[in-house]
């Protein structure tokens, strides 16, 4: 579905389409993130099984986690991972202000071998697991800095094929690394969205890439919500850090509070592609802010009728 917010109208395309809307001197931002995130079945000391979500490594002993459930398990208690016969014991040496767990391996080589036990982690709608063998179906054909406890989704519909096209017309592609948290999924409980305590992801946007977009000619189109997330957080840190310095973003890396809601101004994003997303998300109001409420509703209103796909395996908006 493609959105012109200029003219408020809507068109209906396939994926392969999507190079007509753009020109030679525009460029594609891509989150090269790659989901690094385990689900591992383990037991308490107690034997009593717990569910543990690997997030993401901190060094080479340690990893952040979700337990399920977490309630009793406390500081300096052991959890012993399984995979097939295989066991290996992690002691739970912190908790994190998200409730998370820090475990702690004996050995760098025990760290690294549970990063390839379990199963690649997929959103709570999503009831069938993916085998190892289709694994990469959920990450992008870009992905490159492991961090990520989901996929970039918006990035999902690019092939190499029409990245490589893209290049072959002119239309440049650079790429930033924001890795996703779990707190994406989780909705927006609070009638006051000042209220909100936006979840933190790190991020990184390179001085190769702030060049990229600081001197190009054409349209900055961001390739999922966690481009724009970035883009908007550089944009407005080099609005406040060098604000009479040419163009639009800084380099730097960080961990990105924003929380983008309708009358959220947009410096670093142009165009938007993205998935359609859960009613009451931080996803949704993000996308409502660069679209517009009104016209957001009326194109999802639409999408319904005409049987698009929603949330991460489903269709794609651009919106321009």
């Amino acid at each position: 579905m493609v959105l012109d917010r200029a003219t408020q109208t809507i068109q209906h395309r396939q994926f392969n389409d999507i190079l007509e809307y753009f020109h030679s001197g525009d460029t594609l931002i891509l989150n090269d993130t790659r989901v690094s995130a385990r689900r591992l079945e383990a037991q308490r000391e107690n034997g009593l099984p717990v569910e543990v979500m690997l997030l993401a490594p901190t060094d080479d002993r340690h990893w952040n986690a979700l337990l399920k459930p977490a309630r009793r398990i406390a500081i300096d208690k052991y959890l012993i991972l399984n995979e097939g016969s295989e066991r290996i014991a992690a002691k739970v040496v912190g908790i994190n202000p998200d409730g998370s767990r820090r475990l702690a391996f004996e050995t760098p080589e025990e760290s690294l071998q549970v990063a390839n036990w379990g199963k690649s982690p997929l959103p709570p709608y999503i009831g069938t697991a993916l085998d190892r063998a289709n694994e990469e179906r959920y990450q992008t054909v870009y992905s490159a800095h492991s961090g990520s406890a989901a996929a970039p989704t918006a990035g999902l519909h690019f092939t190499p094929e029409i990245l490589a096209a893209a290049n072959q017309s002119g239309i440049g592609t650079a790429f930033l690394t924001l890795h996703v948290g779990v707190d994406t999924f989780r909705p927006v409980k609070t009638d006051n969205t000042d209220t909100h305590e936006m979840h933190g992801e790190a991020y990184t946007l390179s001085e190769e890439t702030a060049h990229t977009i600081n001197t190009s000619q054409g349209k900055i189109a961001a390739v999922g919500t966690t481009s724009v997330r970035v883009l908007e957080t550089v944009a407005r840190l080099k609005n406040e850090q060098q604000p009479d310095a040419n163009g639009r973003v800084i380099a730097c890396q960080g961990v990105s509070h924003l929380f983008l809601t309708p009358g959220s101004p947009f410096y670093g994003t142009d165009a938007m592609l993205t998935n359609f997303h859960l009613p009451r998300s931080t996803l949704l109001m993000l996308v409502s802010a660069f679209a517009s409420r009104e016209f957001l509703l009326r194109a999802y209103h639409e999408a319904i009728e005409a049987n698009y796909r929603f949330f991460s395996f489903g269709d794609a908006m651009l919106i321009l």
